[in-house]
């Protein structure tokens, strides 16, 4: 009896963080889901503007195929759509789940590479979107972190790192 009550206080003072319920984690997914491909589409079509492109490409968000080279407009437009995604999403994904931002990312991340796989019917090889793809990961969950950090510092539970 003594052990037992002593495995349990070890276990409550573990998970100190408040337990979220299964719908409310689906949908702050889909809600960052739809800010994040939202997000995309927009920063994508200024992107098209600015380098004045003639066609735009409603694959820009799923595009890992593009030759990368310098001189290649379209592809410059891929990779600054893809980073600006990336650091405005972690900015607002802050705003929505106010904490635990980097699984939030991690997890619209895998999603993605999911969906671009059934998009163009191949899983991504190049190694520049890869590459690309974890830079603007790194962004989205510094920032996003750092922003939840700073605006739930005052919340009781936010302010120890124990939750994470």
């Amino acid at each position: 009896q003594k052990n037992n009550s002593k495995s349990t206080a070890n276990h409550e003072m573990a998970f100190k963080g408040q337990a979220v319920d299964s719908k409310t984690v689906l949908f702050n997914l889909l809600l960052c889901l739809v800010i994040f491909y939202s997000l995309f589409y927009m920063i994508g079509s200024v992107c098209f503007g600015a380098f004045r492109l003639k066609h735009f490409d409603g694959l820009i968000p799923f595009d890992f195929k593009t030759e990368p080279a310098e001189s290649n407009s379209k592809y410059l437009v891929n990779l600054l759509s893809l980073e600006l995604t990336y650091f405005c999403s972690g900015l607002l994904f802050a705003a929505v789940v106010r904490r635990r931002v980097w699984d939030y990312a991690f997890t619209v991340t895998l999603l993605h590479v999911m969906i671009t796989s059934l998009v163009m019917l191949e899983f991504p090889t190049v190694w520049q979107w890869w590459l690309a793809l974890g830079s603007g990961l790194f962004l989205m969950i510094c920032n996003g972190q750092l922003i939840a950090y700073f605006a739930c510092q005052s919340e009781q539970t936010y302010a120890s790192f124990s939750i994470y």
